[in-house]
């Protein structure tokens, strides 16, 4: 059985066949809904059915409460239809249609950085990986498992592809890349992927949230910013541990050294007492909201652990006025089912 989705405000439709779910039938015919994780996880997918019914697979409970499904709230991802039906979302704006391609790749350069390598990935000549700044790519391992992880080079600069890949003592692919991978070295993935980029028909502020890894995605969108001219004024608090889990504290340095309308705080929860450590410490969203009393008029991108990420979330538009369409997040997550730390 075919169904007809509508989406609200836009008017625009596709349709969903038996055993598909929302998520899935708009992105098979090039209808852009944010999305992140893809398995009831995250809930960046989140709709609000205002005609018709879904059921839904299954989710993780703290993606979709009982009090927002009987709101109407819907996980697109896990979303199936049951006859026509109307969704109220925002959809994701995008320069063009990005063609998702599964592609081999070399590693061209590893570099490890205290626990986190920088891997680089080059693709064949005759290959180029369309994708917006902030999207993530899939490897695809050789047991049928796929590792998620965020592109941190941005779109400009595309000669490889750039992760940034935090070591998971006991994590199979981490353990693999820190004292297996090689130089030249072959594998696939799938991408781009993801719907976490720069809203560029704002003219807001952007205030920019990372913890650890969550870094990557952060610095290609920055950098693509800085590429493009963008002269939105630009705020970036990233949390981390210890003054060495910055692994690349130099390069927003050098970004608010050059450019007035960027700015850099890092923040440290346990600083060691060798760093020496005079800057800003606790959790970096408490830092957020140490600085600012009205976010109404901001965008905010947070990136990294969910907790982050959620109480983030849920302290800017309770406590902070920020409207809950201007939280544009992508969630780590540790589960051998869900994205793994430092996508």
């Amino acid at each position: 059985m075919t169904a007809q989705v509508t989406l609200q405000p836009s008017g625009h439709t596709f349709s969903v066949e038996t055993g598909e779910t929302v998520l899935e039938a708009a992105t098979r015919q090039g209808v852009a809904l944010p999305y992140s994780c893809r398995n009831g996880a995250c809930g960046a997918c989140k709709g609000k059915v205002t005609a018709g019914e879904v059921s839904h697979r299954d989710y993780q409970p703290h993606a979709l409460s009982e009090a927002e499904r009987a709101q109407g709230m819907a996980l697109l991802c896990c979303a199936e239809t049951q006859g026509d039906l109307a969704v109220e979302v925002r959809e994701v704006k995008t320069s063009g249609d990005i063609q998702v391609k599964t592609l081999p790749c070399r590693v061209e350069s590893i570099q490890r950085v205290h626990d986190v390598a920088v891997l680089k990935l080059k693709l064949p000549v005759s290959e180029r990986l369309q994708f917006m700044a902030g999207q993530y790519i899939d490897i695809l391992m050789k047991d049928g498992k796929r590792r998620s992880f965020s592109l941190a080079n941005a779109p400009h600069d595309d000669s490889a592809l750039e992760l940034h890949i935090r070591h998971m003592p006991g994590g199979s692919f981490s353990e693999y890349v820190f004292h297996q991978m090689k130089e030249k070295e072959i594998m696939r993935f799938q991408g781009p992927l993801g719907s976490f980029f720069l809203n560029e028909d704002s003219d807001k502020p952007i205030l920019l949230l990372a913890s650890g890894t969550g870094f990557a995605p952060v610095k290609a969108i920055v950098e693509q910013a800085l590429h493009a001219g963008v002269t939105r004024k630009m705020v970036l608090y990233w949390g981390a541990r210890q003054a060495a889990d910055l692994y690349m504290n130099e390069l927003p340095q050098a970004w608010q050294a050059a450019h007035e309308h960027f700015s850099y705080v890092p923040v440290l929860s346990e600083p060691a007492a060798e760093d020496h450590w005079q800057g800003r410490t606790g959790l970096v969203h408490q830092a957020v909201l140490d600085d600012f009393a009205d976010l109404s008029g901001w965008e905010v991108y947070a990136c990294g652990a969910p907790v982050m990420v959620e109480a983030a979330h849920s302290s800017f538009i309770g406590e902070r006025q920020l409207p809950a369409d201007a939280f544009y997040s992508d969630a780590f997550f540790l589960s051998k089912d869900m994205k793994p730390a430092g996508k």
